[in-house]
C-alpha cells in the first residue's frame, strides 16, 4: 500500500469539519463523543453531545449523577446501554484511576462499554498514542483501498483491515490521521456514489484504478427484520398515571414505560395480551378501554407497532408504589426517562 499519511493528513488539514469535541479536546470530552458516534450519525449527535456537556461538563460530575438523571439527558440519542456504560465508567474511573482517563491502550479496552476501535480512538485523539482504529467508515475506505472482494465481518477480512490501519498509521499524528480517515469515509468515500475526484488516495486506490468503487465493500446479506405487536396500559386512577421502571439489563433498561408487553399467538386479541401482561407483571386485573394510539418504531433489528390502550383497575385491586412502580401525575412525566415510543403516549397525556 503506498503511504497514505502525507496526503490524507493534508487534505484533512483544508477539510475537516468544525465538531464540538474537536473545538476543545481533553479525554472525557473525546470519550463521550466516541461512545455517542458508535451506530449513529454526527448531525444526530452534536446536539446531544453539547446537551451532555451542559449537564456534565466534567468526568467528576457524571460520576456522582444519578442514573435516572444520565438516562433522561441521554433521552432520544437511543442505544441506552451506551448511556449506563458511560455512567458505570465514569464512577469506575474516580474509583480506580482519580477521575482520569487512563492513557493505556489495555487499561481502556478493560473498562464498560469501550472496545477495541473506541479504545484505539481515544488513545490516539485524546493522547496521541500510536493506535489504530477501525469504525465502519474507515472500514469502507480500506475495503476500497485494498479491493476486498471479501464481505465486511469476517475474520480474515477484519484481520486485513486492522492490519492496514496499524501499517499505515501516521506515527506523529495519529489522532489526526484517524480521524481524517473517519471524515474521507463520511465526506468523500461514501457508502454510495463516492466522490473519487476529491480524493486524496485515488492515486493508489485499487477500487478506483479497477473501477469497482460503486461495488464495495462487500456486504453480508441481511436477515429479515422481524416485526412484533406490543401493547401498553395507560392506567389512570385519582388524576394519577401507573408507569414502570425496565429492568436494568437489555436495550431499554432503567427507562420508564407505560406497562404491557409482546402480543403472544395465545392472546385471542390485543385487549386479552394486555390484560395478561398485566397480571403477570404487576400481579392485578385490569379493564381495557378505548384505544390511545397505534405507534410505529424501527429499532436496529426489529420492528414494533405498539397499540396504546386507556385502562382501569377493576374494583378490589390495587397497585402500591415501590422501586420501580410509580403513579405520577402526567405533568410529571417529563421528569422520567423514557424511550421514544411512551415518551409520545406521555406527550398525549400531557396536552
Amino acid at each position: 500500500m503506498f503511504a497514505l499519511a502525507a496526503p490524507l493528513l493534508a487534505w484533512y488539514d483544508q477539510n475537516a469539519r468544525h465538531l464540538p469535541w474537536r473545538s476543545d479536546i481533553t479525554p472525557y470530552r473525546v470519550w463521550v463523543s466516541e461512545i455517542m458516534l458508535q451506530q449513529t450519525q454526527v448531525e444526530t449527535v452534536i446536539p446531544y453531545f453539547e446537551r451532555f456537556m451542559r449537564r456534565f461538563p466534567n468526568l467528576e460530575s457524571l460520576a456522582v449523577a444519578s442514573q435516572e438523571d444520565v438516562l433522561q439527558t441521554w433521552e432520544g440519542l437511543g442505544y441506552y446501554s451506551r448511556a449506563r456504560n458511560l455512567h458505570q465508567c465514569a464512577r469506575l474511573l474516580c474509583q480506580a484511576y482519580g477521575c482520569q482517563l487512563p492513557a493505556d491502550l489495555d487499561a481502556l479496552r478493560a473498562l464498560p462499554g469501550i472496545g477495541r476501535y473506541t479504545a484505539g480512538a481515544i488513545a490516539s485523539i485524546a493522547f496521541n498514542l500510536p493506535t489504530p482504529a477501525l469504525d465502519a467508515n474507515i472500514r469502507r475506505v480500506f475495503s476500497r483501498l485494498l479491493e476486498l472482494r471479501e464481505p465486511l465481518g469476517s475474520a480474515a477480512v477484519e484481520k486485513q483491515l486492522w492490519e492496514a490501519a496499524e501499517n499505515s498509521l501516521s506515527r506523529e499524528r495519529p489522532g489526526d490521521y484517524n480521524q481524517a480517515l473517519m471524515e474521507l469515509g463520511a465526506l468523500v468515500c461514501k457508502p454510495k456514489a463516492p466522490d473519487c475526484s476529491c480524493c486524496p488516495l485515488r492515486g493508489g486506490c485499487l477500487a478506483y484504478a479497477r473501477g469497482s468503487q460503486s461495488e464495495l465493500p462487500v456486504r453480508k446479506a441481511k436477515p429479515a427484520v422481524p416485526h412484533y405487536t406490543v401493547t401498553a396500559a395507560v392506567i389512570r386512577e385519582n388524576g394519577l398515571v401507573l408507569i414502570a421502571q425496565r429492568p436494568q439489563g437489555g436495550m431499554l433498561g432503567g427507562l420508564w414505560e407505560f406497562p404491557g408487553g409482546k402480543l403472544e399467538d395465545t392472546d385471542p386479541d390485543l385487549p386479552a395480551c394486555l390484560r395478561r401482561e398485566i397480571r403477570e407483571e404487576l400481579g392485578v386485573e385490569i379493564r381495557v378501554g378505548e384505544a390511545l394510539g397505534m405507534y410505529k418504531h424501527a429499532y436496529t433489528h426489529f420492528r414494533i407497532t405498539l397499540h396504546a390502550f386507556a385502562c382501569a383497575l377493576l374494583p378490589g385491586q390495587s397497585v402500591q408504589e415501590a422501586e420501580g412502580v410509580r403513579w405520577v401525575k402526567p405533568k410529571e412525566l417529563t421528569g422520567f426517562a423514557m424511550g421514544k415510543v411512551d415518551r409520545l403516549i406521555a406527550q398525549t397525556l400531557q396536552a
